[in-house]
């Protein structure tokens, strides 16, 4: 596999300090032709199951040879492993903490590698508190210049993944999790457009997030402005509750991993 050149970053620093921009001066004085990429720096602090959901639903968009970094590190200056890996024609280099655990499962023969190959980071010594710096960004821009992944480290074959939440599914119910908020508000589920056709065929459907019950509509505009909590399927296939042009999830206090339902509905 060949790298494009292309380079993102993903991870949880914000742009009000100097983090990002540090990122890209060590890519861009390895690699001066690449392209750089931001996906998102928004990511709630920490949030390691975030990185793993946003990249999910991001690097399939990306041209065949994309290097992929993602830094949302919380145990960074640990033992933790640092890893790279060749996937599905793409590159990424992480922390080895779950970040690419949808990657990975849906991967056929992942190639993964740990980095401990000193050559290939900052000149300068490595600290304990910013390996985007040190490690990770000076290992996508190497990978992106065509730095063979095997250079890297040796090869691993256990990464860290993270628990596998699959919604329940029986006739006339489902019962699922809100997995990610987004910055309107909006609260997307586990819970597929499959799922609702295995379990409801023809009937019709309600969702229940709390103790609020939502219709199941098709746009933001078929709920009320501001005062009716709705469930749609969005563009990723995946049930959201959201409140047309409001905040869903401060209108009915809803949460990362709180349990929602869908059941029949007889209107």
């Amino acid at each position: 596999m060949n790298a494009n050149g292309i380079i993102t970053l993903t991870t949880d620093f914000g742009l009000q300090d100097m983090f990002v921009g540090v990122m890209k001066g060590v890519m861009l004085g390895i690699a001066p032709d690449a392209r750089l990429v931001d996906i998102t720096h928004d990511l709630p602090n920490q949030s390691v199951d975030a990185a793993d959901f946003v990249l999910a639903h991001s690097a399939s968009y990306f041209p065949p040879g994309t290097t992929h970094m993602v830094v949302v590190d919380p145990g960074v200056g640990t033992a933790r492993r640092m890893i790279a890996v060749a996937c599905n024609g793409q590159f990424f280099v992480a922390p080895d903490n779950g970040a690419l655990s949808s990657v990975l499962r849906e991967a056929d023969c992942p190639v993964i590698h740990e980095i401990t190959n000193a050559n290939y980071f900052t000149p300068s010594p490595v600290g304990n508190t910013f390996h985007g710096r040190d490690v990770f960004a000076p290992i996508a821009a190497h990978l992106a210049a065509g730095v063979a992944i095997e250079e890297l480290g040796p090869r691993v074959d256990d990464p860290v993944l993270r628990p596998e939440l699959s919604p329940d599914v029986s006739p006339g119910r489902l019962v699922g999790r809100i997995t990610y908020i987004d910055k309107f508000g909006n609260a997307m589920t586990n819970i597929t457009r499959a799922d609702i056709s295995t379990a409801f065929a023809r009937a019709k459907c309600t969702a229940t997030a709390g103790p609020q019950t939502s219709r199941l509509v098709s746009t933001y505009t078929d709920g009320a402005p501001g005062t009716e909590l709705i469930a749609l399927i969005n563009s990723w296939g995946l049930i959201e509750f959201a409140v047309n042009q409001g905040h869903a999830a401060q209108f009915a206090d809803l949460t990362v991993g709180q349990e929602v339902m869908l059941g029949s509905s007889d209107k």
